[in-house]
């Protein structure tokens, strides 16, 4: 059994996409992120570095006792090694895989949370900043466009934790300013798996966890999320 900590995010539902395609038996356990459960002590004995999503895996491979970890990335290949499915086995394939993996945690996801801070969240509009991070989100819209225009999968023809990775942080296409007709290839692959039968059970849980998702978020939550510093508590 895992245990997920998770609030329905882009990064959660990467965890509960790959677990729900995986068939891997799991518990949720919710981080309210706009309460502050992410700086619960229990909480960052697993996730110091107080995001979610983490899990703890109480039947690690090889046996032993359980493994913690944070970190979407990190999370989604250590699932990929565990099970051996949505990573290739050969060293090109796991190396296409692991570059856009990364390409993903470095770039899509921290650029596209920036475009979602500066045009829904920040007190005020800043047009340089919501104009600087609307046009590289369409830039990165446009690399992934531009790999699928010849395979069907971003790492190729294999669905792969390098999808999973993406997806989410394209499902707000609209939030972010963009429109998916412009990039036809990204489209069709975006449509795709949105229709896999396990990435409709993931998205599935977030209302089950927080009945507000979807919402405006309060201001309340915004002081709990933003502006946090090294202090604790």
């Amino acid at each position: 059994m895992i245990d997920l900590h998770y609030w329905p995010t882009p990064n959660g539902h990467k965890v509960t996409m790959f677990l729900e395609e995986a068939g891997l038996p799991y518990t949720i356990k919710p981080v309210n992120i706009g309460k502050g459960d992410q700086f619960k002590p229990d909480f960052l004995c697993i996730s110091p570095n107080n995001r979610m999503p983490a899990i703890v895996d109480h039947d690690p491979p090889g046996g032993g006792g359980p493994i913690t970890l944070f970190e979407s990335g990190a999370i989604l290949l250590y699932l990929a090694e565990k099970t051996g499915r949505f990573i290739a086995a050969d060293l090109p394939g796991r190396a296409e895989v692991l570059q856009w993996l990364f390409w993903q945690m470095g770039g899509l996801g921290p650029m596209l949370g920036q475009n979602h801070h500066f045009s829904q969240y920040a007190p005020e509009k800043i047009p340089y900043a919501i104009e600087r991070y609307v046009k590289e989100t369409n830039r990165l819209y446009g690399v992934l466009d531009h790999r699928l225009a010849d395979r069907e999968f971003v790492a190729g023809p294999a669905y792969s934790i390098a999808d999973m990775a993406s997806y989410p942080w394209i499902v707000p296409w609209e939030k972010q300013g963009q429109n998916l007709d412009d990039f036809p290839h990204l489209k069709r692959w975006f449509t795709a798996i949105a229709e896999r039968p396990a990435t409709k059970a993931a998205y599935a849980r977030a209302p089950e966890v927080n009945p507000d998702h979807g919402k405006t978020m309060s201001e309340d939550a915004k002081k709990v999320m933003f502006g946090q510093t090294a202090k604790r508590g």
